[in-house]
Parts: structure tokens; sequence; C-alpha cells
């Protein structure tokens, strides 16, 4: 019988931290959601202690997910332990991860420790996270550098203090396939407790090796992988949980493992990172990229028209690919538009369903024929698409080699029109600047990225922005047959949340105002009161001294 394999998926984590990366809360939560849909058995939402922002996206994730196992990391110190358990307890299955450094390297250099230091901390933190939470997770951080015995009675140590799961990291991409498998195995033949925990692996991408280094860690009696999609992380990345588990799909005949994942989700969530986030998948990515099942070569070709699998190991289907049987056009209704949608793993509602119909018959109405990565583009671009504050009303360009580009943009807001003309080195830097003049709120363009979203001379162009101004950093994305209209929705896209976030800042201070300003008005009239009582003792008082004055006289 198989033996189960638990997928741990540490992107919204590890993955997070790598630049460019970066989420806000509402963006976790989208992708948390997509974990939970694709199947992952824990989701590692964050470092709880990192920021209250971090805190926040944890606590908000461990109560919205049902299914999946929410981990907060933590370092082996007692705040970082109480903060990660504030974070996750009110998930359905919460889990802390608390971790120490064991290689003498970090030791030395980093914690200032000696061996006996570092283990006495990591059980007792373990001792303490376990009193706070039934599941725990320990990691000895560089233990691919760490000196064997002295790893097993760590691990032997935390297994007694009451780690279910002890994780061994090759944290910097260090270790070779069988030099790490070879560890793993030396565990499961030397820690005496060993039966009592489930041994985890978390390789990095250093060398290229991290889902080879995962395989062969799985291979001597691991049983739970740490990964990320598409491999995102710290320097270059971790084990891709696409690669990993397609590759123990596909080699059954080396590796029985069964798993929860449902693999049809796999390029539905490597789309909606890459959506997220504004980071492109390159196009030879294994799996999920453009390329994964694209055949150019004459001899490729028809090997694959007489039989697929002459080229192709797995399918497009088996991670959510699924091929076209019906072409849309400028014809079709919407009840053959929601269905293709469905058909690519979409769910809409009534409201969602009529606001993309519009949006694919304007694109159908330039296009001849629309594929399923349009309709992807599309489906990524209008969904919790930004708050309508300024909307592109109209927007003209004058530009040529030998000339300044110019532009006059119209923007719309409560149904008051807006309009700037501005010159500038190219049509797109333009409009851009006519739209800053427009909302008078400067900021600073971070990114700009623009990519076609099919090879043909129609194809839709695809533009993600990035802007930040002090409150931080706000990403837009737009779809348009024209390139100079598919910036500008995206620019507006990131000005809205920018303008949005700043209206509530400004709210917040007004109503911060206006409550000091009544509590203020409140205590001068408790004050008034108070003082016209002092009056009126104090006249009652001078009145009858006075009398008996009187009376003594």
């Amino acid at each position: 019988m198989a033996e189960h394999i638990a997928i741990f998926d540490t992107t919204l984590r590890d993955g997070e931290q790598a630049p460019g990366y970066s989420m806000n809360l509402e963006e976790k939560l989208r992708f948390a959601r997509q974990l939970e849909a694709l199947g992952v058995d824990v989701i590692e939402a964050g470092f709880a202690i990192a920021s209250p922002g971090d805190f926040a996206s944890v606590q908000a994730i461990a109560s919205a997910v049902k299914e999946s196992t929410v981990a907060s990391l933590s370092r082996a110190l007692k705040k970082d332990i109480d903060s990660a358990w504030d974070a996750v307890k009110a998930a359905a299955r919460p889990r802390i991860h608390t971790f120490i450094a064991t290689s003498d390297l970090h030791l030395e250099y980093k914690l200032k420790m000696s061996r006996q230091q570092a283990y006495d901390q990591a059980v007792a933190m373990v001792i303490h996270a376990r009193n706070l939470c039934p599941d725990i997770e320990f990691s000895a951080e560089d233990a691919a550098r760490t000196d064997r015995d002295y790893l097993c009675r760590v691990v032997e140590g935390v297994i007694d203090a009451g780690a279910a799961v002890v994780n061994i990291p090759d944290t910097v991409g260090y270790s070779m396939p069988q030099e790490f498998g070879d560890l793993i195995a030396y565990l499961m033949n030397n820690v005496p407790n060993i039966d009592k925990t489930i041994l985890s692996v978390h390789c990095h991408n250093d060398l290229g090796l991290a889902v080879a280094n995962s395989l062969a860690g799985l291979k001597a009696g691991a049983r739970q992988a740490e990964c990320t999609v598409c491999g995102i992380g710290e320097r270059a990345g971790n084990a891709a949980v696409e690669e990993l588990v397609m590759a123990i799909r596909t080699r059954k005949d080396l590796y029985d493992y069964s798993y929860n994942l449902k693999t049809e989700e796999l390029y539905k969530t490597s789309r909606l990172l890459s959506s997220i986030t504004g980071v492109a998948i390159a196009p030879n990515k294994a799996v999920v990229g453009a390329n994964a099942f694209a055949h150019e070569s004459g001899i490729h070709q028809h090997g694959m028209m007489a039989n697929a699998r002459t080229y192709e190991i797995m399918t497009p289907e088996s991670i959510g690919l699924k091929k076209t049987t019906m072409v849309l056009g400028k014809h079709s209704g919407q009840h053959a538009f929601v269905k293709r949608m469905e058909d690519l793993g979409y769910t809409l509602n009534a409201e969602m369903a009529t606001k993309l119909f519009t949006d694919f018959k304007n694109v159908a109405d330039k296009k001849k024929e629309i594929t399923d990565r349009d309709l992807i583009a599309l489906m990524e671009s209008g969904t919790h698409a930004a708050p309508k504050i300024y909307e592109l009303d109209t927007f003209v360009v004058n530009s040529g080699n030998n000339m300044t580009a110019t532009a006059c943009v119209t923007l719309r807001r409560d149904g008051k029109k807006m309009q700037a003309v501005e010159m500038a080195t190219g049509p797109v830097y333009a409009c851009f600047k006519a739209v800053e003049r427009i909302i008078k709120h400067s900021y600073v363009l971070e990114d700009y990225q623009l990519r076609a979203v099919t090879e043909h001379r129609d194809a839709l162009g695809e533009v993600l922005v990035k802007i930040s101004d002090n409150h931080g950093v706000y990403r837009g994305r737009g779809v348009s047959t024209d390139v100079i209209e598919a910036s500008m929705q995206s620019l507006l896209a990131a000005v809205n949340r920018m303008i949005e976030v700043e209206e509530h800042a400004v709210a917040e201070t007004e109503e911060s105002d206006h409550s000091a300003g009544r509590k203020a008005k409140e205590w001068i009239r408790l004050s008034e009161e108070a003082l016209s009582r002092d009056m009126k003792v104090s006249g009652t008082v001078k009145e009858d001294v006075s009398k008996e004055h009187h009376h003594e006289k």
C-alpha cells in the first residue's frame, strides 16, 4: 500500500520573503483559499511576531481556512511562540512551527551559543509550545551542515518534548541528493524514538537541487515535504510543489506515495501567484510554464500527432490545462462563456459572470477567436478588482519617433470629469503623468511589465504595474488589445487602491480627532459642572458663616 506524503506549503511565509513577492492581507487570504482548494495539508501562513501585518494575516488565514492545517513560524523563544499561538489558535487545525539553528557555523557566529545551550533551548521551547498547541513542528535550521550525532541528539530531545513533526532543512541548498538522502536515513536508523514523529524535508534551490533533494529525503523515510508554488523563496527559492508532486505522480514506479494534492489545480494556483505578485512565470518553467506543453520541432510535432506519449510524459489536463472543445467568439452567448470558465476551474456568481461576459464581449469585438489564456487573463484582471474611485473616460495620445509624446487623459470620479494634458519621453509615461496630475497624489512607479497573453498579432496585452507612496505598495493589472489602454487600466487599479488606503487613513485620523474633541468637550462640561457645584457649596458655606458671625455679634 502506498505511504502517504504530507505537503507543507510555505509560499506565504518563506516564498513571500523573496524580493518582489510581498502580498497584502487581502491577497494572502485569496492565495490561502486557493492553497486549500489545491489540497495542501499544511499552510504556513507567516511569521506572526515579525510585524503587526504578519500577525494579522496569519490570524485572518487561521480563521478562514477550514480543511488545511494552518501554521505560524516562530523562533525558539517564548515571545515568538506565544505570538504564533495567539495568531493560529482560532484555526480548525492549528500548528506552531518553532526552530533553532544547530550547525556549528550558526551556533558560533549567529547565536553565540554552545551545543548544549541550543539543545536545552530547543527542548524547553518545544515543551512550552506543546503546552499551548497540540500540533508542534520543530526545525533544526541548517541541519544539512550539522554534526550528525549532535543532530540525532537534538531530534531525539524535541520528540520527547512533544514535537509531532521534525523538519530537516537544507537551509542553504548545499547538499547533493545522495548526501541528503543519507542524512535522512541516518536519522531514521539512529534516533531511538523516531517512530513517534514525522520527518519533514525543507530544501532550498541554491544549486538547483531542491526538488531532487526533497525526493531523496522522501525515499529515505521523510513523510512531509515543504514546498512553495513555482519554487519561490529566499535567494534561489525552495522546492517547487508542482515539480515535486508531478514527479511523484509521473514516476509511480519509483515513488509509490499517496498525497491529498489536487494536481488539476496546479496551473490555476501558479497563475494566481503570478497575478497577485505581478511576477511572470518563466516560459520554460517546468510543469506550469507556457512552453511546458508546446512543441515546435517538426520531429516532435510528428511524434505528437502519432502518439502524445512520444514527447509528453504528463498530460496538460493533469495540471488543469484543459483542451478547448468549443471556440468562443463575438457571437457566443453568456451560457457558453460561463460553461467554458467552469471547465477552466472557475466558479462565477451572477454578478461576476455578467461583468466578465461584458469584458469578454469587448475583447471579442477586437479579436477573431478567444483562447483559454485570454479567458484566464480576463478572469485574473476582473476578479478582486480595485475600488472604482477614478475611472478611465478617454485618452488621446500623439507620439512619434521625431516628437515628444503628448497625452490628453480624462478620468471620472463621482460623475465628474477631470482632464489633464502631459508630455513625456513616451506615450505610456505621458499618460501616467497626466493621471498623477489629475489625482493630485504623488507616487513612485516601482515596476512596469508588459507581455502578450498569446502569440498572435491580435493578442491581448497584459500590463502589471507596481506603485508606492508613504503608506505602502500597490499593484494593478490591465488587459486589452491596446497596450496603452491596458497600461492605463493597470495604473488606475493601483492608483485606486492607493487612494482608498489614503482616504481610509484620513477618515480614521478625522474620527480620532473628532473623538478626542468630543472627549475634550465632555471633560470641559464635567469640569464646569464640578466648578459650578463647588461655587454653590462655597456660597452656601459663606452664607452660613456670615449668619453665624452675625448671630455671635
